[in-house]
């Protein structure tokens, strides 16, 4: 849906795995073994997978402003479980939570929110306002409060139905 640039580092993985759910076609790419393959997931792990990324879209709006599109496990309780340690690079002395093993999502999606926190860029992936959409977008503007992923279809739908209601 959105034409918006990829977020940084991390925040891709957490961006693709929340739009993995296509709220206005109703579809679920976790539902076939193709849109499973990316993330790693077999058949027994999508439904983690899903509580996670409905946990994440939660905490996606909640950064929107907007309070959660449905009763989730809050997100802190779910990145409780995932195994990080902390790497150091010997070249140059840098450090960073990794994930325990490279396999479970759970992991990876905690580094990635480690790393996003850490680098100051968590709060601004934010979940679009529109109640039909709700897809991840990485916020670039300069005070932080975009509300859509994609001004041309969200942003104007929504300011054309507020015009229509001042009009009526």
């Amino acid at each position: 849906m959105s034409e918006r640039s990829a977020p940084p580092g991390g925040l891709a993985l957490v961006q693709a795995l929340v739009n993995t759910l296509d709220v206005a076609a109703d579809g679920d790419a976790l539902d076939s073994a193709e849109g499973r393959a990316p993330f790693g997931l077999t058949e027994d792990t999508v439904d983690s997978a899903r509580e996670l990324r409905e946990s994440l879209r939660a905490t996606l709006l909640a950064h929107a402003g907007h309070p959660p599109h449905r009763a989730v496990t809050p997100l802190g309780d779910l990145l409780a479980g995932a195994p990080l340690v902390i790497t150091v690079d010997t070249a140059d002395g840098s450090a960073a939570l990794t994930p325990v093993d490279d396999g479970p999502l759970l992991s990876r999606i905690a580094a990635a929110v480690a790393e996003a926190v850490t680098a100051g860029t968590w709060n601004r992936l934010k979940a679009c306002e529109a109640a039909d959409c709700h897809w991840a977008y990485y916020d670039r503007s300069p005070a932080g409060r975009g509300r859509w992923c994609s001004m041309q279809v969200c942003g104007a739908r929504a300011k054309m139905r507020r015009y229509r209601a001042k009009e009526a």
